[in-house]
């Protein structure tokens, strides 16, 4: 019995019993408070000493203690600007706050990236707090995996990737474009050659993943379908969820009209991919291993899901369907957004500069000469040297990703000595270290030069990171490039393209997009690859 219970007891008209009751409350409930004065202890001294170590990291000046730079830092063209300046300012790093409690190391140059990408995925992982909201969507798959799951998964996918696999994709994604180019002409021919490239592209990219993942043809650039839907709704819903901190709490948003609305749209996404991989597994078991493969090398038919199905790690182990459903949500999401955002602000570059415009159209047209029908070939993407300049200036100048973000799990020590402390979130701002004029000169001009041949030596690794870079760099990047490559080509060798009246204003969210879309004004070209031209897999369905 505590002391003093005797008293207690006596006072209050106690039981021994209820008197022991009491003490014991009593105690636990001493013991809580202590528990929690001293995780307050300990929480605030290792917050004063994380301080204390950051404070060799410049920032610009704070809103205010308590919101930090919240606000400041926005997705709209005035954020992009601002964090533009804050580059030109601090060349290498600066220290962000969100909020009082949450520092954000931001890297934007070389030197100091090389210290991060050159560590090991074990130790900087990606990063919870920008990333969690994808969880229930993408599962865990590559983009979010950590650990040994995430070296075992990289592994195994590391063949899809193959350019013996990407080879087959080339005329899909020719067959995708020639869709897109005839529902263009189609509205030029009714006078409406304004048009979203976003919208547009957006659509065409998911068209050609169905076919490279799921070997399925949905038709979307023509008429609705409910899984593109469900895509382009959970990929708008994610990036709103970024906007309202409110929402960041799980519970809370399960029970908003919005978080209604990303469920239903997961369970149509997951409904749909788990139906086609349990079926594409029935039909590898009753045919098994040898006569599945011959089957698909006979029709050229061997998709995403399939080489994850014959996918096998050192033990001999496959992949579950839950791990197959989580790669293939990942790469539909990776693969749609990120590629049509490079496609469109590539097309947004050569309008505004005419010049390498035409010069790529004759690079096509040479290319291409006498051969019927208009389609890009596998040997073709190694011989448009000027396309593929213009397209690496248009990834610096506007990166579809303007950062990725990591977490530190150990100290991170910097060329200059200077030490990241483990458990705080370094940005890697792509779109800081493509526009830092100490690493490029004059980084708002579109130069396709830079890329040239003569002048690539000169530029310093990790430079350039329109695909991240390190042990966690995009895994697709090849076959985002192809893409990007066959559609421009056959987009410029059909159309000329021209600037809007109106000035586009950037938004960085996930993705770098175009506030109300990014608008341009078409023209079918005539004569050799005019419209009197069949496309070269319209005209054969």
């Amino acid at each position: 019995m505590l002391p003093g219970s005797k008293w207690l007891s006596h006072h209050l008209c106690l039981s021994s019993l209820e008197a022991e009751v009491s003490s014991i409350l009593i105690l636990a409930g001493l013991t809580l408070s202590t528990w929690i004065l001293v995780q307050g202890l300990a929480w605030a001294h290792r917050y004063y000493i994380n301080c204390q170590r950051l404070r060799c990291f410049p920032g610009p000046p704070c809103q205010n203690w308590f919101l930090g730079h919240l606000g400041m830092v926005s997705t709209s063209e005035e954020g992009i600007r601002f964090i533009q300046d804050v580059t030109r300012h601090y060349s290498d790093v600066s220290l962000f706050w969100f909020g009082p409690l949450i520092p954000v190391i931001r890297l934007h140059h070389p030197q100091v990236i090389s210290s991060l990408v050159n560590s090991s995925a074990f130790i900087l992982p990606k990063d919870d707090f920008f990333y969690s909201f994808l969880e229930p969507w993408l599962g865990n798959g590559l983009l979010l995996s950590k650990g040994d799951k995430w070296s075992q998964h990289r592994r195994l996918l590391t063949p899809a990737f193959h350019f013996g696999i990407l080879k087959s994709y080339v005329k899909i994604f020719s067959q995708g474009a020639d869709i897109m180019h005839a529902k263009w002409r189609r509205l030029c021919a009714e006078g409406n050659t304004r048009l979203d490239m976003f919208e547009h592209v957006s659509l065409m990219t998911l068209d050609s993943l169905q076919k490279c993942i799921f070997s399925y043809d949905s038709n979307c650039q023509e008429k609705p379908s409910a899984y593109i839907s469900a895509i382009l709704e959970l990929s708008s819903l994610v990036t709103k969820r970024f906007q309202k901190p409110l929402l960041f709490w799980d519970a809370l948003y399960s029970l908003t009209s919005e978080g209604r609305c990303f469920s239903r749209a997961c369970r149509l996404v997951h409904h749909f991919s788990e139906a086609v991989i349990q079926d594409r597994r029935q039909i590898l078991t009753k045919q098994g291993t040898e006569s599945f493969l011959r089957e698909k090398g006979k029709r050229k038919t061997m998709d995403f899901i399939d080489i994850l199905l014959l996918a096998k790690d050192k033990d001999g182990k496959t992949l579950s369907n839950k791990d197959i459903q989580a790669e293939a949500d990942t790469f539909m999401f990776g693969g749609h957004d990120t590629t049509a955002s490079g496609i469109s602000w590539a097309l947004y570059n050569l309008a505004q500069h005419p010049e390498h415009q035409n010069r790529c159209r004759q690079e096509i047209e040479e290319l291409l000469k006498g051969r019927q029908p208009e389609e890009i070939e596998w040997d073709d993407l190694a011989n448009m040297p000027f396309l593929t300049m213009c397209i690496k200036e248009s990834l610096r100048i506007h990166p579809p990703v303007p950062m990725v973000s990591r977490y530190c799990t150990k100290d991170i020590q910097l060329p200059d000595g200077r030490v990241i402390p483990k458990g705080n979130i370094c940005l890697i701002s792509i779109f800081g270290t493509h526009h830092n004029p100490a690493v490029w000169p004059n980084p708002e001009v579109y130069n396709p030069y830079r890329f040239d041949t003569n002048n690539a030596e000169k530029i310093p690794p990790l430079a350039f990171i329109p695909f991240s870079a390190g042990p966690r760099n995009c895994i697709g990047q090849n076959f985002a490039l192809y893409e990007m490559k066959v559609v421009l080509a056959l987009t410029l060798l059909r159309f000329r393209v021209f600037p809007d009246d109106h000035p586009v204003r950037r938004k960085s969210e996930l993705i770098l997009r175009a506030d109300n879309g990014l608008w341009l004004k078409l023209e079918p070209v005539l004569g050799p690859s005019g419209p009197e031209k069949p496309l070269s897999s319209v005209s054969q369905e």
